[in-house]
């Protein structure tokens, strides 16, 4: 199958593509390098070193043989879109194109527009290409499980079944996005929604939780192909940034009372759930939601989880609790489903098998190159 990855560049992205590309599918990769981009103006760095993507992607062939096609571009513009379709052909589209960051989308209104812009637009232009391009292509999109927020209620996988004055329905599920990228999630899943209801497309909503690890078999083969590890206040995630603090012997730095509580997958399950999603696609005018997160954890879990393990290691962890620059409940009712996914064929792993060799260890490895006054919160939410 031809599997066009949008955003093959970034970290979700690039594990994505080489694993694909190693089981046989035929692969192309459409990114704008915006990502770098941002780090230099930002002035933050991914925590390994990455390569230019023509590098990265000379390593790879020369490793394995197999060829990956590259397309710069950016899928705010139709007519580059339209181009790689026809020259591409997909008949699976994979989704990563996206700005990905709560903070960076709440830094002030220009950082908001454009989160709005490239996430929402780029995606319309996504679907316009499918129906007039390539309309039996499947859609899978990253979602994010932030589209629900913290309901006291269960999340269930997409729709909700509800019963009002003696009538019953099975409806999308309630959306409370937690920051403008967030609001732009669940804009895409509406309008990805109505595009698979009115033309007939078939689409797969990803909402997956916080992705953690570096290593994948593929990442793993060389230098050259190492992933990102983001731990800035930025793009890094809380798990990131403490297993760095741990490294330099830097208290993690929890927000609030820590019980904050999240849907948590180790990359390798990402790669795989996308492969299961690309290998069963959706039915043509379905909208397809899976929850996709494979553990549950607070972020005082995962201080404690990361303290345990870097103190086995010999570091000195301690832990601090910072005033919570979010607007957020930091204790909460938080129980979601994410049977399907498990019901296609996934076996999970857990953050206690990768939290030393994916994470502590990598941090260790690298931590000359840890900007210290980057781990710090760079964003108010109000």
């Amino acid at each position: 199958m031809k599997v066009l990855v949008i955003g093959g560049d970034g970290y979700c992205g690039w594990a994505t593509a080489l694993y694909l590309a190693n089981r046989g599918y035929d692969v192309g990769i459409l990114d704008s390098l915006v990502r770098r981009h941002w780090d230099n103006e930002l002035g933050i760095a991914t925590l390994p070193p990455i390569a230019s993507i023509q590098q990265r992607l000379d390593r790879w062939h020369a490793l394995t043989g197999k060829k990956i096609d590259l397309f710069i571009g950016d899928i705010t513009n139709y007519d580059l879109v339209q181009r790689v379709f026809t020259t591409f052909e997909p008949e699976s589209v994979v989704h990563f194109g996206e700005q990905r960051s709560a903070p960076f989308s709440m830094i002030d209104r220009e950082h908001a527009v454009l989160t709005q812009v490239n996430n929402v637009v780029g995606t319309l232009n996504l679907l316009y290409a499918i129906k007039e391009l390539a309309p039996t292509c499947h859609l899978v999109k990253l979602g994010t499980m932030g589209e629900y927020g913290t309901p006291n209620i269960d999340i269930e996988e997409g729709y909700i079944t509800i019963e009002h004055n003696g009538r019953k329905d099975t409806l999308p599920y309630p959306k409370q996005p937690g920051s403008y990228y967030h609001v732009s999630k669940c804009q895409d899943s509406l309008n990805i929604h109505f595009a698979c209801r009115i033309w007939g497309l078939r689409a797969t909503d990803l909402n997956q939780g916080v992705v953690y690890g570096v290593l994948t078999e593929e990442t793993g083969m060389d230098e050259l192909l190492v992933n990102r590890l983001d731990y800035d206040g930025i793009f890094g995630t809380a798990l990131n940034r403490f297993c760095v603090q741990a490294a330099i012997g830097h208290p993690l730095t929890v927000y609030g009372k820590g019980g904050q509580t999240r849907g948590f997958l180790d990359i390798r399950d990402t790669v795989r759930c996308i492969e299961l999603a690309v290998a069963n696609p959706a039915d043509a005018g379905q909208f397809r939601v899976f929850n996709q997160f494979t553990e549950l954890f607070s972020v005082s879990d995962l201080a404690a989880k990361v303290q345990e393990a870097g103190r086995a290691l010999g570091l000195k962890v301690e832990v601090n609790h910072l005033p919570n620059p979010r607007v957020e409940l930091e204790e909460h009712y938080f129980n979601a489903k994410n049977t399907k996914l498990l019901d296609l064929g996934l076996h999970p792993h857990f953050l206690s098998e990768a939290l030393l060799d994916s994470l502590l260890n990598i941090a260790i490895k690298y931590r000359d190159r840890i900007d210290a006054k980057e781990i710090l919160p760079r964003v108010q939410w109000r």
